[in-house]
């Protein structure tokens, strides 16, 4: 059956008191305003929240068809090369977004602009279709009409785009109740497929547009949140591309399941990753595993496993900490060993020109244990 165009009103939609979607607006607004109290050190919690930039930005990459693994990702990151693997290029734009997101969400207005901004950046240095995942006109809308592969739904034409996107930032900025606010969030994710406002990279500047809803309505990922929206679309591709195509309809009812399913999948995940930012668990179940992952495999000695173990234990250790590890030799030798594993970079200081350390993986052979553990504990939302 040929594509096409069918418009309905952008609104909000009012679901009943007893609704499945009533129960998660919710409990996902009681998550948003917690205070969020983690104890996991904070340069330890950055190191995970950057690990789930990537992985966010993998599965974004995933949905579209790039078949990058988590494995290639890490060792690139590893080798410490500038990729020229555009695969691998997509997915490190897409971590570069999100921390713009982080830096200037809360300070800069959500509006043309700021879209148009994401879409520069995600499509940045890509060759263009058909070789590539890139745009000929990066930051700007499209002055073509363009048909979306698979969907029985065409979208507007390009002289209506510009509308459209007025439309749809008005409504994301409108002053509802704060009890709209997820659903306005799910609304505006399907509004913004439905428009389809750029010729490529719309599926992944979405995406990246929904974290910064997200993040602009209170989840505090600077203070002590990871949030990974994402995952509850690519860990069933096909689930997500249905969603978005009933609710094409335009009808309530198909408008409310969509709602649903992305409000309950983003329950999931923030209560899942939660659970990272509690030190204990992560030290636990994540971080010693790892070490001893790397002992296993000879990437550390012995001597080194056991002032790694020590730290994680501690959260932050100073040299009088592990003394006990070397009680024949001088204060010096002590120094020598957290000196050799801050330049393998697997400790750091807690704050700069400290003498107390935390455990560092974010740029080491550490990392892969902390991977081989996350996937164990189901922490990974793409398996390779």
């Amino acid at each position: 059956m040929a594509a096409i165009f069918k418009h309905f009103d952008l609104k909000l939609i009012e679901p009943s008191f007893d609704s499945m979607l009533i129960d998660l607006v919710i409990e996902l607004d009681h998550l948003r305003k917690k205070e969020f109290k983690g104890t996991t050190p904070a340069p330890v919690f950055f190191q995970l929240k950057e690990l789930f930039h990537t992985l966010e930005s993998l599965c974004s990459a995933r949905i579209e068809g790039n078949r990058t693994t988590l494995a290639e990702v890490i060792e690139n990151r590893l080798d410490g090369a500038s990729s020229t693997d555009e695969k691998i290029r997509e997915i490190i734009n897409m971590e570069e977004v999100m921390n713009f997101i982080d830096h200037n969400v809360q300070t800069f207005p959500l509006n043309q602009a700021f879209i148009c901004e994401l879409h520069r950046l995600t499509v940045k240095d890509l060759t263009p279709p058909p070789k590539g995942e890139g745009d000929n006109t990066p930051g700007i809308y499209r002055k073509k009409n363009v048909d979306i592969a698979g969907s029985n739904h065409k979208p507007p034409e390009y002289l209506q785009v510009n509308d459209y996107m007025d439309e749809l930032i008005e409504f994301i900025n409108r002053k509802d109740l704060p009890k709209y606010d997820l659903i306005k969030t799910a609304v505006a994710h399907h509004r913004f497929v439905w428009i389809h406002p750029f010729v490529n990279g719309n599926g992944r500047t979405v995406r990246l547009f929904t974290y910064a809803l997200l993040v602009k309505q209170g989840f505090h990922v600077n203070t002590g949140r990871i949030l990974n929206p994402t995952a509850v679309f690519c860990s069933d591709r096909k689930k997500y591309y249905d969603y978005l195509a009933e609710a094409d309809s335009g009808e309530n009812k198909d408008i409310e399941l969509w709602c649903e399913y992305v409000l309950s999948g983003l329950k999931q995940e923030i209560e899942k990753i939660d659970r990272l930012t509690e030190y204990s668990f992560l030290k636990k179940e994540i971080i010693i595993p790892a070490i001893g992952h790397a002992r296993e495999r000879q990437i550390i000695t012995d001597t080194e496993a056991k002032i790694l173990r020590k730290t994680a234990e501690l959260g932050v250790m100073q040299a009088s900490d592990i003394g006990e590890f070397f009680p024949k030799k001088a204060a010096a030798e002590v120094s020598r060993q957290i000196a050799r594993l801050k330049k393998r970079k697997m400790l750091q200081p807690e704050k700069e020109g400290s003498r107390k350390y935390v455990i560092r993986f974010d740029n080491n052979y550490l990392l892969r244990g902390i991977i081989k553990c996350l996937g164990e504990k189901g922490f990974l939302p793409v398996k390779d």
